[in-house]
């Protein structure tokens, strides 16, 4: 039987085929079965998501982007904006603000968490200080973690990106993890070739389908097939998601 265990010294406090109400790890943690398997944490969104189907994080927020901070200092461990935005309370949290443009462009900061806001001036809370400082030219994109709100892939249009495989029926707003490496068994559209690499089908959602002979495709990978699999059907594909 297949036991769960970290990179490390983890205590891997659920199992792989239990869904949660109550968080037991941190979104994203990575752990592995003793035969070479690697899966995320992460929580489904409001459906429950499909066993063999392929899975991305929650639809982004274009509105969240691009967003002006006030002149903010090296070891400032929050950064305030001047632009407009409407969230939850700690919609963001888990996730990431990153730097577009400007004084500290390229950095990326965790975020802790924050109130609700409906107007300017939002506070948002880091999870390790401000490295470069920035300016009101700075421009800040607000990315919720790819973990958080686990939907199915939306195939031809989709609005998030991959983040693996659900192993099970995880239930709606529950926590479980999600295969990202290794054999995982993957419906299949339009029918799989033992062998060759499979994408992100970009017809039917949730589905893998063989990359094009040739063709420069820019649908998201998802592994190898392991075996040739009928259209419609699932098969094994050794996933390399990561």
């Amino acid at each position: 039987m297949s036991r769960l265990t970290g990179t490390g010294p983890v205590v891997v406090g659920q199992g792989l085929f239990v869904d949660s109400a109550d968080q037991l790890h941190a979104l994203g943690e990575k752990v592995y079965t003793n035969d070479g398997r690697a899966y995320r944490y992460g929580l489904a969104g409001a459906t429950a998501l499909v066993a063999g189907n392929t899975q991305q994080g929650s639809a982004q927020d274009t509105g969240d982007q691009d967003l002006t901070p006030a002149a903010t200092a090296i070891g400032a461990t929050s950064i305030v904006f001047t632009s407009t935005v409407t969230v939850t309370a700690n919609q963001y949290a888990n996730g990431f603000a990153a730097i577009t443009t400007s004084a500290g462009v390229g950095y990326v900061y965790p975020i802790s968490g924050h109130a609700a806001f409906t107007a300017a001036a939002p506070t948002i809370n880091l999870g390790q200080p401000i490295n470069i400082a920035l300016t009101t030219s700075s421009r800040v994109d607000l990315v919720k973690n790819p973990y958080d709100g686990i939907v199915i892939h939306a195939g031809a249009t989709p609005t998030a990106c991959l983040v693996g495989v659900a192993p099970i029926a995880l239930t709606a707003a529950q926590y479980g993890w999600i295969a990202v490496e290794g054999p995982a068994t993957v419906e299949s559209e339009g029918g799989s070739t033992v062998g060759v690499r499979q994408i992100a089908s970009d017809g039917d959602a949730g589905c893998v389908e063989d990359v094009a002979d040739g063709a420069n495709e820019i649908d998201m990978n998802v592994g190898d097939a392991m075996t040739t699999i009928a259209d419609g059907e699932f098969g094994l594909v050794r996933l390399s998601i990561g």
